[in-house]
């Protein structure tokens, strides 16, 4: 389950941030956490991540030496143990990217042979490309690394003594290209200076047979502005008496018709109507006039000439306007969009 917290950050100036909150308190002992999905970078066998029940220390300092410091509660764990040396195993929060963000979470490692490891993974973009950030008990250090296009990059990190069975803090900061790691609040590896990633996924990690453990994640990050919202914005800038203006496409995550960028905020992600998917699955056009506006739907084309959106152009109307009159008005808008849209992906970065 994924908490989500709305809250306003005072920085230089006022700012909205958002937080979520990977909570598994929710959640029965074998279940998977909805949100995530399973991959593996290497080879060997696919992790098993589900729910445990573990004993977990209370984060907050208690008020008396009587106080409870700890609970038995539901944590995500990696409980497979194949040995295979280059196996990283891999539970991504698959809903959102994220470009600027602190990520926190709480591990333990608790067995293996081979490795004894957990971190996590940020700005994933796919099994071959991301950050890792991770703890080793066996060897006794912390460290950074990237992958890209296959191949592990320089490890940077100190060597520290992480326990096997105890329960530890991690944090990662990403602000632009810049990276901070810490350890139990406190910085451990000096911040890193990368361009390979500015945005993507996050997700928890693992090396081998190392079985983890993991609690009380949190993710406090800026909201990403999908592009089509502002592209939308930037072509109002352009076209100033438009009195409108929608774009629908079919959505990555469930394939459905849906506003995706608009000039009224409270409309992306409301469903569209048959007349929008004809326009996507045929490339006609339509209009629809009232007393006030001339409506046209027209088909937006990458720069391949697919079809990848639809656009609704809603102009003012005047005495004696045709239909001719108001599709050659939305050309000139559509084909301001299109010159913006490299590929369908783009509408959703």
């Amino acid at each position: 389950m994924v908490k989500y917290i709305v809250a306003l950050l005072t920085l230089t100036i006022s700012c909205i941030a958002a937080e979520k909150q990977f909570d598994f308190s929710n959640l029965s002992e074998g279940d998977v956490p909805a949100g995530f999905k399973s991959l593996l970078s290497g080879t060997g066998k696919m992790g098993e991540w589900k729910i445990i029940l573990d004993e977990v220390p209370s984060a907050l300092k208690p008020f008396s030496t009587r106080a409870v410091t700890s609970s038995k509660r539901p944590v995500l764990a990696q409980s497979s143990k194949d040995t295979t040396d280059e196996r990283f195993p891999i539970f991504l929060y698959d809903e959102e990217i994220f470009d600027n963000f602190t990520l926190t979470v709480r591990f333990k490692i608790v067995d293996g042979i081979a490795e004894q490891m957990a971190g996590v993974v940020f700005r994933f973009q796919d099994t071959n490309n991301f950050y890792v950030a991770r703890a080793n008990a066996k060897d006794g250090n912390v460290r950074f690394y990237k992958v890209v296009n296959g191949m592990r990059g320089t490890l940077i990190g100190p060597s520290l003594e992480i326990k096997k069975g105890e329960w530890y803090e991690l944090t990662v900061d990403c602000k632009g290209n810049r990276i901070l790691v810490l350890l139990n609040g406190k910085e451990v590896i000096p911040a890193i200076t990368d361009n390979s990633f500015l945005k993507g996924k996050i997700g928890f990690w693992t090396k081998s047979d190392s079985v983890a453990y993991f609690s009380d994640g949190k993710i406090v990050y800026t909201p990403r502005v999908p592009y089509a919202v502002s592209l939308i914005k930037e072509t109002i800038r352009q076209y100033p008496r438009l009195l409108g203006l929608k774009i629908y496409a079919l959505t990555p995550a469930d394939n459905k018709m849906k506003i995706i960028g608009s000039t009224d905020n409270s409309e992306i992600g409301k469903p569209g109507s048959k007349t929008e998917e004809d326009v996507l699955k045929r490339g006609v056009v339509y209009t629809l006039k009232t007393k006030k506006t001339y409506d046209v739907w027209m088909p937006l084309h990458d720069r391949n000439g697919e079809i990848v959106a639809c656009a609704q152009v809603v102009l003012s109307t005047f005495a004696g306007q045709t239909e001719k009159n108001a599709i050659t008005r939305a050309m000139p808008i559509v084909k301001y969009l299109e010159s913006k849209i490299k590929t369908a992906a783009d509408l959703f970065e």
